[in-house]
């Protein structure tokens, strides 16, 4: 199995940063809006949501799916050195596959030849090539992200076409290391149109090498890992050192050997509590704060929905579709992303983001997180059960329209909370 780190994270400060902007004409405007209760605890309860944390995730912070045994960036410093796992040793092969000896590669990049990729060349190529993105890391498998990062590398594309293939590629294999032991070996792949090409909203492929403006650290899968933006955690492999071109059709994914995981699913649409009350006082509203990953459908709309917890929800409902729901705010962008970064505006060029303006010109940003608040008018003394869940840019409600929990968890969160007289 994976080791699952869990430490517990949540990425509330952009809320409070935002409530605090708002001054006193955002306040009285908000509580103008049905979102918001009128009611004298209000200011208390927008006090709940301030939390010290973070809108991007300092990298040391991530939850960790990962494997190996040991785990590779903890061997020692000399083996790792060995094995390519220190910037200054690590190498990148980018060859043909011995098994599908028709595929045309006129310059494989091999240790071998003496051609293998290396850090400064890499770098190199990113002094003219880089490419810098928000993703939201997420195990298809948990449903909750694992952190949010700011990613920056080379399109691998850029490093393929150095192999020169011309004929014959119709997928990329790719893997990094594990312990030289063949049964420990993670394994992801991609058809090669995906990787040379990127349709419309879509970020490049990329060999990243730089998380929240520095260098990737060991145990988030540096020196360089692969980064595929719009996919779930386990197709960008970490500790990457070798690419193989084949001409073979299907996938050799690891997932798809181990468990029955859709390896092809894209990330989806989904709404999280982040605040969670257990009780609150009557008379007193309740605060609610959230994140919202933005998947392959883009986000729309962020809903909360308020019922007795004695509800019996009638079985031929299973998605919650008639519950009270109510939209949610979604907040702006932050003026501070944190995540380790200095404050103010994100660094460098960052696709869909305006350094001059400090601002994002898409937002949502598709592959990334939102964060959403709203304040619920207080109901009477009793228990409750609160949902919340997404209506992407499709108008389709979470957890539609790929509800499977193999190709990404979606089920609709929800929180028991005591109205106490």
């Amino acid at each position: 199995m994976d080791r699952i780190d869990d430490p517990a994270r949540e990425h509330v400060e952009v809320a409070r940063r935002h409530f605090l902007r708002l001054g006193a004409a955002g306040v009285a405007g908000l509580a103008a809006s049905p979102l918001w209760s009128k009611g004298p605890g209000r200011d208390a309860a927008l006090a709940a949501l301030i939390r010290e944390l973070e809108y991007l995730t300092p990298p040391l912070e991530f939850r960790s799916v990962e494997r190996g045994d040991p785990l590779p960036y903890t061997l020692p410093l000399e083996k790792r050195r060995e094995v390519g796992l220190e910037r200054e040793t690590w190498k990148l092969e980018v060859i043909p596959d011995p098994d599908t000896p028709a595929t045309d590669v006129r310059n494989p990049l091999t240790r071998a030849r003496g051609n293998a990729l290396g850090f400064e060349e890499l770098l190199e190529l990113g002094e003219k090539r880089a490419v810098s993105f928000l993703k939201v890391m997420t195990c298809n498998n948990i449903g909750r992200p694992l952190g949010m990062g700011l990613w920056e590398g080379v399109p691998l594309r850029d490093v393929i076409w150095k192999a020169r293939p011309t004929s014959r590629v119709r997928r990329v294999f790719y893997y990094g290391y594990h312990n030289d032991d063949p049964k420990q070996m993670f394994r992801s792949s991609l058809s090669i149109g995906r990787v040379l090409e990127d349709p419309p909203e879509f970020h490049p492929v990329i060999l990243a090498y730089k998380l929240n403006g520095d260098w990737i650290p060991g145990v988030r899968g540096g020196p360089v890992r692969l980064i595929v933006p719009e996919a779930y955690g386990f197709k960008s492999v970490k500790w990457l050192n070798t690419v193989v071109l084949t001409d073979l059709w299907h996938a050799n994914d690891t997932y798809a050997t181990l468990s029955p995981n859709d390896i092809d699913s894209e990330m989806k649409s989904f709404a999280r509590f982040l605040h969670r009350p257990a009780r609150v006082a009557a008379g007193a509203p309740i605060p609610l704060t959230g994140l919202a990953q933005v998947g392959m459908s883009g986000l729309e709309r962020v809903q909360y929905g308020v019922t007795p917890a004695s509800t019996v929800w009638p079985a031929d409902d299973p998605y919650f579709t008639r519950a009270p729901w109510r939209d949610a705010e979604i907040l702006p962008p932050p003026e501070n992303w944190g995540g380790g970064l200095p404050d103010g505006p994100l660094p460098g060029r960052v696709r869909w983001y305006d350094p001059g303006r400090g601002a994002s010109t898409l937002w949502p940003m598709r592959w990334a997180m939102a964060h959403w608040a709203a304040l619920v008018a207080a109901p009477a003394p009793g228990e409750y059960t609160i949902r919340c869940r997404t209506i992407d840019a499709s108008g389709v409600a979470q957890p539609m329209p790929r509800p499977f929990k193999k190709s990404g968890r979606t089920a609709i969160d929800e929180l028991s909370v005591r109205v106490e007289a």
